[in-house]
């Protein structure tokens, strides 16, 4: 194992939203996993990079018998999964499991290379003992991106496809048989962000996976506004993306930045342009 590695993929803080919360936060920060607790078992939302050190800090943050979720299967999220015997997943998100061959880790070294993945569907419900997780499919930025609500405590858990920096709307690793068309995406963005918007509360917080938790609801209304005014022809775009990494990533500058208020979007902006204007 690469020491500097860990040190940069697989060093965790965390800290307790309420008695039966603990977010781990790590690469700097930026990112969040969720240990989310109930009186008979607790679930882990994501498992990182797969540095191989997650389940000892996770099991001295809790003794209860532990299920494993993936909100989707991006590397940052499912790299992990290993070191679990089994992960809930939704269908399509095993899909993107390819995309792990981008952890700085090799993934075959965990303990539990080949651990089961175990399907859920939206509308399901997982019980945690006095605790009710709603499983609520979102995919958009990913294949098989799951939601969590909990409407006793009004706590909704999106991943990548709500967050107050960016979303995410380009494959940097393609997955076969799977053709990510902008179009499609960004309508089905806007309507899973509706439905979102149509079953919380006033009070309900939510708690994305990068750059800051919890948000705003206002950024439900504005990624939904950002959709409608990318087809009315209207939205910013930005070809500074002002972010190290995404630059670092796209030599050929394919990508740009649209915005509106506090809603952006990472995308192609060749395949934007086929777009803009056209009217939803």
């Amino acid at each position: 194992m690469d020491m500097d590695s860990v040190a940069v993929f697989g060093r965790y803080t965390s800290w307790k939203l309420d008695r039966q919360t603990h977010v781990i936060s790590f690469m700097n920060g930026s990112q969040y996993m969720y240990l989310i607790e109930g009186t008979d078992r607790a679930l882990l939302l994501d498992t990182g990079w797969g540095a191989g050190n997650l389940r000892p800090f996770v099991e001295h943050l809790t003794e209860k018998p532990l299920l494993v979720a993936n909100t989707h299967c991006h590397p940052d999220h499912a790299g992990g999964n290993g070191e679990w015997e089994e992960v809930l997943m939704l269908p399509g998100g095993e899909l993107d499991l390819i995309t792990c061959v981008e952890c700085p880790f090799d993934l075959t070294e965990l303990p539990h290379p080949d651990y089961k993945h175990s399907l859920v569907q939206d509308g399901d419900r997982i019980d945690l003992g006095n605790r009710t997780l709603e499983v609520i499919e979102i995919s958009a930025h990913s294949n098989g991106s799951m939601a969590l609500l909990d409407r006793k405590n009004e706590m909704l858990f999106v991943g990548d496809e709500l967050e107050s920096a960016q979303v995410i709307m380009n494959p940097s690793t393609p997955v076969p048989g799977v053709e990510f068309v902008l179009d499609e995406r960004l309508r089905r963005h806007r309507v899973n962000m509706l439905r979102l918007r149509g079953l919380l509360t006033e009070d309900t917080r939510i708690f994305p996976a990068h750059n800051g938790a919890p948000i705003s609801q206002e950024y439900l209304d504005d990624y939904i506004a950002l959709t409608e005014h990318i087809y009315a022809g209207d939205a910013v775009i930005e070809d500074k993306l002002n972010h190290f990494y995404a630059e670092m990533g796209d030599p050929e500058h394919r990508l740009c930045r649209v915005r509106w208020m506090r809603a952006s979007f990472f995308v192609v902006k060749e395949e934007l342009m086929k777009l803009y204007g056209t009217g939803l």
